[in-house]
Parts: C-alpha cells; sequence; structure tokens
C-alpha cells in the first residue's frame, strides 16, 4: 500500500466540485507538482519558509503523506504531513505533523482545505498512523478533532493553545515532540527575516 507516491484509486476518484462547476482532483502528489506546490506556498504565506520547509521536508524524505487539489492541470490546493518522534517513553514513538495546509484564495471557502484534511486523515489512519500533531488555527482545527487537551502534556517548543492533537489509535499523552531539522531552519529562516 503506497498512497504516498502514488495516488490510490480512492484518490483519484475524489472529485470535488467548486461552485463554477468544474471538477477538480484531489489525489497523492507527483513528482511534477513539486514546483506547482512550491509557488502555492509562496504565494498563501508571507515569505518562503513553508515552500523551504517542504522542500527540505522532500529532500530529506520526512514527508509522510502530501495531497494535491488540480484544477485543469494546476495545484490550487495541498497538505503535507511530516515524521515527528515523540520521545519519553521506552522507545521513540512515530507520529505526524500536518503542515503546511494551503489553498489559493480564490478556491477558499468551498471545502478544499477541509477536504484535504478529512481525506489525508483517511489515509494516515489506513496507513498505520495513530497520532497527528498541529500548530494552527484552534476555531478551525478543532473542526476535524484536534484538541489542544490532547497535546497539552506534551513538551515541546511550540508549546502553546494553538498546539493541538488528533488520535486515530493508541499514541502517547505525554513525552518530547521532537520535530524534524526543517522546522528549526524554518524557524531561524524567521528569525533572519525579522532582523531585516
Amino acid at each position: 500500500m503506497s498512497w504516498i507516491k502514488n495516488p490510490s484509486a480512492r484518490l483519484v476518484d475524489a472529485k470535488l466540485e467548486p461552485p463554477g462547476g468544474d471538477v477538480v482532483l484531489l489525489r497523492g502528489e507527483g513528482p511534477h507538482d513539486q514546483e506547482q506546490i512550491r509557488d502555492l506556498l509562496k504565494a498563501s504565506f508571507p515569505g518562503s519558509g513553508e515552500a523551504l520547509l517542504v522542500d527540505r521536508l522532500r529532500s530529506a524524505r520526512k514527508i509522510v503523506l502530501s495531497l494535491v487539489v488540480e484544477d485543469r492541470g494546476v495545484v490550487v490546493g495541498y497538505v503535507g504531513f511530516s515524521r515527528l518522534m515523540i520521545e519519553g517513553g521506552d522507545a521513540p514513538f512515530p507520529a505526524v505533523a500536518l503542515a503546511p495546509l494551503a489553498v489559493y484564495p480564490e478556491y477558499q471557502q468551498q471545502g478544499i482545505a477541509a477536504q484535504l484534511i478529512r481525506e489525508s486523515h483517511a489515509c494516515l489512519a489506513a496507513l498505520g498512523e495513530t497520532l497527528s500533531v498541529v500548530l494552527g488555527e484552534p476555531a478551525y482545527y478543532t473542526r476535524f478533532g484536534y484538541t489542544n487537551r490532547r497535546a497539552a502534556r506534551f513538551e515541546s517548543e511550540y508549546q502553546s493553545p494553538f498546539l493541538m492533537a488528533l488520535s486515530f489509535g493508541f499514541a502517547p499523552t505525554e513525552g518530547r515532540l521532537v520535530y524534524p531539522a526543517a522546522f528549526r531552519a524554518l524557524a531561524d529562516d524567521a528569525a533572519l527575516q525579522a532582523d531585516d
């Protein structure tokens, strides 16, 4: 079962209809999507930090799952999940971190981001993942089952009301969250940009 490299039949058949009536396709990321994902992330966030984050995660082979929404050959939505480790138990426990999620402004308010999250959660559960962590807006992510309460006992440099977690099965409730090195580079990049 390899939904990471090749889209599954389930994803290839997942089609959304925005108000204009055109069909957009939800599928797994392919190698030819990387430049378009980079453009989407640069357009969706200030600076190029998130685009660099995804490039670095991809280079380090830390992406567990990434899905795109395509409209007439153009990637208009993206969600990525990277490998996160929870340390402090008998052995490190694998989990995933949702970051980033992006949809072009012209395609927002049509349910595309919500569909990306729901489909990715179904894929992650099928892949055997049991815990997803996100640093984001509680009013948005609680709609999908993420809660700060589930993440509150984790040690993390990101510990705050914006750190939330969602369980798909058995997973630790405490320990230290260890993000891939690409996240530290993102923080370093942000600090350098703030100094400019």
